[in-house]
């Protein structure tokens, strides 16, 4: 289906959901410190609206371009597809884990690996939507052998979920999971970041074959992605989160980005610098 108007319609409705989850993210301050419950519903429910506005824009431009050759696009796509259906207990954001739950202060004490990638300009997106990195796996790599493997496309899963470990060089997640003694189970990824690099690749394809960005939100959106938000990610930097009484204490209020310290990178550059 490449009819443009479809594609240039779905691509507005997209840019309107993103818009609808900045919203979502700038109201988030606010409305935690009065019902947390709310609050961090709001913020994950508008970032499954982000996937699903994607994956309508992947049904109606996938003759165009072809998602599931990038890592990815390929992995939104699939995040999408399981959240959709959910037949699993995955992909709760770390919001819902540390507040929702349980109760955090069965939690105290523990420490939690962040993996951030940054923008080639190197900054990483002001928004965070962390997931653990071992659902990713237990979702798409056979290895694993978990209840939760997505059935459809079995039989090609593992190379395709090889192909994807590389591009996003997994490995070194994983190696400083191991060095610093983190359970894999309090190993997080964010995906703003694998986002944005998506949506950037997609608006870019979309862009030079003449599709019309139309509307307010596809034209204020359309620069930044193509322009600002390409993404390094073959590297990261890690940050800490550690459930300390001050956090428990503070609840949500006290940000992730405020409360997590800085716990390293693999930038080459930066490192060599330092």
């Amino acid at each position: 289906m490449n009819d443009i108007s479809i594609i240039t319609n779905a691509l507005g409705r997209f840019a309107n959901n993103m818009r609808l989850y900045d919203e979502a993210f700038l109201r988030y301050r606010g409305l935690v410190e009065v019902d947390r419950e709310e609050a961090i519903h709001n913020l994950d429910r508008a970032f499954e609206q982000n996937l699903e506005g994607f994956h309508t824009l992947y049904d109606v431009s996938q003759g165009i371009f072809d998602f599931h050759a990038h890592a990815d696009t390929s992995l939104l796509i699939a995040i999408r597809n399981a959240l959709h259906h959910r037949d699993h207990p995955l992909f709760h954001s770390l919001l819902q884990t540390l507040w929702l739950d349980e109760k955090p202060e069965r939690l105290l004490g523990a420490e939690y690996l962040l993996a951030r990638h940054r923008t080639l300009g190197g900054n990483p997106p002001p928004m965070m939507h962390l997931i653990k990195l071992e659902d990713i796996y237990n979702r798409l790599d056979p290895r694993c052998g978990s209840i939760y493997m997505n059935q459809m496309g079995k039989a090609n899963s593992l190379p395709r979920f090889i192909a994807m470990e590389d591009a996003f060089a997994f490995e070194k997640v994983h190696a400083k999971a191991l060095k610093d003694r983190y359970p894999m189970k309090q190993v997080y990824l964010d995906l703003m970041p694998i986002f944005n690099s998506a949506v950037s690749r997609v608006f870019t394809a979309l862009d030079l074959v003449g599709v019309p960005f139309q509307g307010f939100d596809a034209n204020a959106y359309k620069s930044t992605f193509i322009e600002e938000l390409k993404t390094d990610l073959q590297h990261y930097d890690f940050f800490g989160l550690r459930m300390n009484a001050i956090q428990v204490e503070l609840g949500p209020r006290f940000t992730i980005q405020q409360a997590s310290t800085n716990r390293g990178c693999t930038y080459e550059k930066v490192m060599a610098n330092e």
